[in-house]
């Protein structure tokens, strides 16, 4: 009887212990075999290809963002993105005066290409430039990883496994089709390929020759780097003729609540309503008749900026008012001349991402339209504090910090 109890003991203990790394490589490839290759074979990879592919290839247990068998997915506490400190921290002026001198040295050096570029598309060549020398460092940075592999874990254990599945069947269909060989697919740990930093399905989609070799080579060739660059943005709607937008003074009678993609207006109307660009100019005739937003990435806290739709089509590349805004910034350093904001960031932030996503999750059950209840404090997060401070009877600032989130989450 005893031997039988030990017996049942053992096999609850081994099914509550944690996968080990041998369990989830043999779980691993079992999917390659039973669900990922028919996919592939549907999409015309070859078993040359796909075998090539996962030669060796075994999960990366080290990338973030994955759930293990037998756990469940939890909002981390690590703050592993500018948005969950103060914004100023993204615009470290080492980090962005690299940028800027490194962009104005190859604006010399790429200048005929930069043209051609320039014309065909119309993107400003300093928008390029800051793209390219934030994204890779001007393809100097070291992007370490087996884009198979970080894909293949991706796509087996991450929390957005659908997206990162077509990412790998599309990173085949670059070998398959010898847009690339195995060898040049290395990666940064969230599988984007290349100096422009394109995830695969954007290298199908987007990735031009500007050299005229005849290959789009965003490996080694600055020429077509920059023209992938440009064709990205040019598909994703640039405007032509536009600017991204201006760093403005909001009068304390504006509220901050009314920031977002959503609440455009006319440039002009902003301007009626007290808004002045900080270098005391108008805002361009051209610009004052067209829509305009209003972007405050640290609420009262920051800088803030009245924007054009350009701006949300560099949000097409990264996601992130911080990242955009970054990139606008040193396009515009590169093109005129070092110039900081005139405004100082505030000393705000320092929250987890935990501690955002529960004060997210209180506004939302109070019918405040957050977005989602991610731990990002985006546009939405932030106006829903500004609208639920003014409710309160307190000073819109539209930016979490320890007193917002402690009297949310009580």
């Amino acid at each position: 009887m005893k031997t039988r109890f030990a017996l049942i003991l053992s096999c609850l203990i081994g099914l509550s212990a944690p996968a080990t790394a041998k369990d989830i490589n043999a779980q691993f490839q079992g999917w390659l075999k039973n669900e990922l290759w028919p996919q592939a074979k549907a999409r015309g990879i070859s078993p040359e290809t796909f075998n090539a592919a996962f030669s060796g290839v075994k999960p990366n247990l080290k990338l973030p963002d994955l759930v293990l068998p037998g756990q469940k997915p939890e909002t981390p506490k690590q703050q592993h993105q500018a948005e969950f400190g103060s914004p100023g921290a993204y615009f470290a002026e080492k980090t962005i005066s690299a940028v800027t001198s490194g962009g104005r040295a190859r604006a010399g050096q790429l200048k005929s290409a930069l043209d051609r570029i320039e014309q065909r598309y119309g993107i400003p060549r300093g928008v390029l430039l800051a793209i390219w020398g934030r994204e890779s460092g001007f393809g100097s940075a070291k992007i370490p990883y087996n884009a198979f592999e970080v894909l293949g874990t991706k796509a087996f254990l991450a929390t957005r496994k659908e997206m990162f599945r077509n990412e790998l069947l599309a990173a085949l269909e670059m070998i398959e089709k010898r847009q690339a060989p195995i060898s040049a697919m290395k990666s940064s740990w969230a599988g984007a390929l290349g100096q422009p930093q394109f995830m695969p399905s954007s290298y199908l989609q987007y990735a031009v020759d500007g050299d005229g070799d005849g290959r789009a080579d965003i490996w080694g060739s600055a020429a077509d780097t920059l023209a992938s660059i440009a064709n990205y943005l040019t598909k994703k709607g640039w405007v032509k003729g536009r600017d991204w937008g201006f760093e403005v003074t909001v009068p304390a009678n504006v509220s901050c609540s009314l920031e977002g993609p959503d609440r455009g207006r006319k440039i002009a109307d902003w301007a009626a309503m007290g808004i002045t660009r900080v270098n005391g100019r108008p805002f361009p005739e051209h610009e004052a008749r067209q829509e305009g937003f209003l972007l405050m990435p640290a609420g009262r806290s920051g800088p803030a900026f009245i924007v054009t739709p350009n701006f949300y089509v560099l949000k097409e590349y990264n996601f992130s008012d911080n990242y955009a805004l970054f990139v606008a910034h040193a396009a515009d350093r590169i093109a005129y001349g070092d110039k900081r904001f005139a405004a100082e960031w505030g000393k705000v932030g320092g929250l987890y991402r935990s501690d955002i996503a529960a004060m997210q999750r209180t506004l939302e059950k109070l019918g405040y339209d957050v977005g989602s209840a991610d731990g990002l404090p985006g546009f939405r997060t932030r106006r829903s504090i500004g609208e639920w401070q003014a409710k309160a009877g307190m000073p819109a600032t539209c930016f979490p910090d320890k007193a917002i989130v402690s009297a949310l989450t009580k």
